[in-house]
């Protein structure tokens, strides 16, 4: 299976995942044309750019040079106010804590050099308590090992790993944009399994890594920070099933057609040398489950939005239409159903029967 999914690839190296492209895989776990290419490695943002349909999302300088900013006032003196914050949410107990900066060991040292950290942690009992400042973390993806940096790794008292995920978004009277959020406890719950692997790598239990990760923002648009817990076991649960589907991504694989490939071998200039057309029509033969969150996640979210839009598919209304829609894959089908201008097929009566009512309803409050 390796072999085949390297010939999808293409001469090229496979891509590396991070935390937010697998975090990515939870934001839409029934999406073959994602697994496929995830599995491949395959460059999603190259591909995307050289179909001619860049993905609209990333960073401004300036909003990475506000979150290096607000991370650094957390972490400043040793988490010194990371750990006001962690007494406070948690009901430490202690004064103070360890602080280990891993990253300070060179990036050839960091990952056997979290291990041996988060061993040691582990084995000192109940009443060691430090901060892992940038710990390198691994996890198995679809065969491939990626290497996943999270912001911090407190180990507290109790016996328990905490994740802590600084964000630059703001939380305003105690709320914060439910997107951003949900998207924070995604790439979390990467976090989570990666150090629960490593645990269990390790010979301890697993389960000594909390589910509920420590999520620290600016309050009010101030630079002061606040933190609250955020429980992941549902992410955990979709990402787990995600990764296990990729792993087992051969029964996607034997359906595609033999021969195709998504093969972006560069040339001299480093510009992809097949045919643009060729690429899209080799994406096209895998399919896809768009819906408008896409937008905010995946890098081939352009490319299929236009796809769903131009084969009319209700996939561009939004999951929860498209599930309440049932069999009706389009939305020619839908109107017409609505309007009484087709039939129902076997299975539809009920969708055909609410579909008539909206629009009838609709047609009276505009009469």
């Amino acid at each position: 299976m390796r072999g085949r999914l390297d010939e999808l690839r293409g001469p090229v190296p496979p891509r590396a995942h991070d935390a937010r492209a697998i975090a990515a895989l939870a934001a839409n776990p029934g999406c073959a044309r994602r697994a496929v290419l995830d599995a491949a490695g395959v460059d999603k943002d190259l591909t995307a750019r050289h179909v001619g349909f860049p993905a609209p999302f990333g960073q401004s300088q300036f909003a990475i040079t506000r979150g290096n900013v607000f991370e650094a006032l957390v972490k400043e003196n040793g988490c010194a106010e990371l750990l006001r914050l962690l007494r406070e949410l948690l009901g430490l107990p202690i004064a103070q804590v360890g602080y280990q900066d891993v990253e300070s060991v060179g990036s050839h040292l960091r990952h056997s050099h979290t291990r041996a950290l988060i061993d040691r942690a582990a084995r000192e009992g109940d009443d060691a308590a430090a901060f892992y400042d940038h710990p390198l973390l691994s996890l198995r993806i679809a065969g491939q090992t990626s290497y996943l940096e999270p912001d911090v790794v407190a180990f507290q008292v109790g016996g328990r790993f905490h994740i802590v995920e600084i964000k630059s978004f703001a939380v305003i009277d105690g709320q914060a944009e439910p997107e951003k959020v949900a998207a924070a406890a995604r790439q979390a719950a990467v976090y989570v399994l990666a150090l629960r692997a490593l645990l269990a790598d390790l010979g301890h239990d697993p389960e000594r890594v909390s589910h509920d990760v420590v999520l620290v923002c600016p309050e009010n648009f101030a630079n002061r920070p606040v933190a609250t817990l955020v429980d992941v076991r549902r992410q955990l649960a979709v990402l787990r099933r995600q990764l296990d589907r990729m792993t087992r991504v051969d029964h996607l694989v034997e359906e595609l057609p033999p021969g195709i490939t998504f093969d972006l071998a560069p040339d001299a200039e480093g510009t992809p040398t097949r045919p643009a057309r060729e690429v899209a029509g080799a994406l096209r033969q895998v399919p896809a489950r768009y819906a408008p969150d896409c937008l905010s996640a995946c890098d081939m979210c352009m490319f299929c939005r236009d796809e769903a839009r131009c084969g009319g598919s209700t996939d561009q209304l939004g999951r929860q239409v498209r599930d309440q829609l049932g069999g009706v894959s389009g939305v020619a089908e839908a109107l017409a159903l609505a309007e009484g201008a087709a039939e129902p097929a076997e299975g539809q009566e009920e969708i055909a029967q609410l579909l008539r009512l909206a629009h009838r309803l609709r047609e009276e409050s505009l009469g």
